[in-house]
């Protein structure tokens, strides 16, 4: 009995870890596609900003599905390409060159 009590406490620990790991991520993107936002990636990187706004709703459908993994996944894509977007735009604004790589989708 109590071997099972703790087997059933264990599985609950690690299903509850997917949902948690995917709204911190979730909200990580969304966090660095706002700065994006505000350093005007619209205009001046529209490719970065576009990969992430798509990445990030992709994120929210299969969180949404309960494929929390996939979440994962595309939230953090959606954040490398707007802190990318991000970068590019600052550069942009101030008539430099952008120096870092482009993000791996």
């Amino acid at each position: 009995m109590k071997r099972l009590l703790v087997l059933v406490a264990a599985a609950g620990a690690v299903a509850g870890c997917g949902p948690l790991r995917s709204t911190s991520n979730l909200l990580d993107a969304e966090v660095q596609i706002q700065a994006a936002r505000t350093a005007g990636a619209e205009k001046l990187a529209p490719y970065e900003w576009t990969a992430a706004n798509l990445y990030i709703r992709k994120a929210r459908e299969e969180v949404g599905y309960s494929d929390f993994q996939a979440g994962v996944d595309f939230a953090e894509k959606a954040a490398r390409f707007a802190a990318e977007a991000r970068t590019k735009a600052m550069a942009n604004a101030n008539g430099e060159e952008a120096t870092s790589p482009s993000p791996n989708p």
